[in-house]
C-alpha cells in the first residue's frame, strides 16, 4: 500500500509529488514541516493544508 501527501486546495508541490510506502513516512515528512508551528501563534493562511492518502 502506497501513500500520497494531498492539498486541500488541489494545487501541486514538491511535498505532492512524492509517494510513501507507509503512512509512517508520510507523516514524518509533513511533521518536518509544521514542526516550528504553534497553535497559538500560527497564521495558517500563509501556509496550504495537506493531508496523508492512501494511493
Amino acid at each position: 500500500m502506497a501513500y500520497r501527501i494531498t492539498r486541500q486546495d488541489g494545487e501541486e508541490d514538491k511535498i505532492t509529488a512524492q509517494e510513501f510506502n507507509n503512512y509512517d513516512d508520510a507523516y514524518d515528512c509533513l511533521n518536518e514541516i509544521y514542526q516550528d508551528m504553534c497553535c497559538s501563534d500560527a497564521d495558517y493562511e500563509d501556509r496550504p493544508y495537506y493531508e496523508i492518502v492512501e494511493s
